[in-house]
């Protein structure tokens, strides 16, 4: 196939898999893009929102109207490593009689996780899922044992309820190529919830996309042509980002305490040039950084407690960045 035949199965199948989600998900139109936007690049995403929005079930129609395998996990202060990744269990051989060390996959050997609540489980198991998001593969005592591709991992959390939480430290936050803000529904939104949730059984979803062909659209974002003013952009932006840093501006230094870093540029790029395919363009354009800007950056922008005194969130300071950056 073609890279132009590619492009235009790529749109096509983005607008199949919007058309299906919508018989399930009411709205949440920017929410699904981004999300589709980390897959076509092959991130991960976290979704931040308040209970009751439809993140699990935003993730699990997605997961059957892809055809893929689909594993939820749920988060609980007493899950264990290997509860996720699995474990070697002892077992007799039927022929010899001997016992021997066989492994048993956990929930992790799927191609879309659902790891719901990720903040209510100890570092110790969250770490869990580092190699596997990093690596795309599981080790487990001297084995390694690669995960199916395609792998996502889509993570949920609260960002209200605190209390008999463990914040994800900044090395796990990075694994996540976007954080993606859940808001509230408008209000024809609701009224559209309320009447398609309360009645029927909700409809099953057909199959508008497989592995394959996720794994292609993967092929074709990293072949997409990036004008090097667009890369120069990415970079300023992520060093304008960093507060020891000589380049960030006068008003960041005591609102940030940490920037983003290389990886951070990297998730730009990728997300620009999924964003330019997505909406057929042959090349990535300013404004794929501009839109992709606030999910790459909001969870690498630690902000000091004079931001939060000020009301000032990790948000508002890439937005600030961006718009200045954009006029100069």
């Amino acid at each position: 196939m073609s890279d132009s035949a590619a492009a235009a199965a790529l749109v096509t199948g983005y607008h199949k898999l919007k058309a299906a989600l919508s018989r399930r998900i009411v709205g949440q139109d920017a929410v699904i893009e981004q999300v589709f936007i980390a897959i076509a690049a092959g991130g991960h995403s976290l979704l931040e929102g308040v209970p009751g929005l439809a993140k699990t079930l935003l993730v699990k129609s997605l997961a059957d109207a892809m055809h893929l395998g689909f594993r939820r996990i749920q988060f609980t202060p007493d899950l264990m490593p290997a509860d996720i990744t699995g474990t070697e269990i002892i077992q007799e051989d039927a022929e010899t009689g001997r016992r021997k060390l066989v492994f048993q996959q956990g929930p992790i050997f799927s191609q879309i996780i659902l790891a719901d609540e990720i903040n209510r489980t100890p570092p110790k198991t969250q770490a869990a899922l580092l190699e596997a998001m990093q690596e795309k593969h599981v080790t487990v005592g001297q084995q390694t044992y690669p995960l199916p591709k395609p792998f996502f991992v889509l993570a949920t959390q609260n960002p209200i309820e605190q209390e008999g939480t463990y914040p994800l430290p900044e090395a796990q936050l990075d694994r996540f190529m976007f954080m993606i803000g859940v808001d509230y529904p408008s209000r024809d939104e609701e009224i559209a919830i309320a009447r398609s949730t309360t009645g029927a059984a909700l409809p099953r979803l057909e199959h508008v996309l497989d592995g394959p062909k996720v794994l292609a659209f993967q092929d074709l974002v990293r072949r997409l042509p990036v004008p090097d003013h667009i890369y120069e952009f990415a970079v300023d932006l992520a060093r304008k980002t960093r507060p020891a840093s000589s380049e960030a501006p006068a008003w960041l230094k005591p609102l940030v305490s940490w920037g983003a870093g290389p990886r951070g540029v990297q998730n730009l790029i990728l997300g620009a040039k999924a964003r330019a395919a997505l909406h057929g363009s042959y090349m990535v354009r300013l404004d794929d950084i501009i839109e992709v800007a606030d999910p790459v950056l909001r969870h690498r922008v630690m902000t000091t407690f004079t931001a939060e005194s000020d009301g000032v969130t990790s948000r508002d300071v890439a937005k600030r960045l961006v718009d200045d950056l954009a006029k100069a």
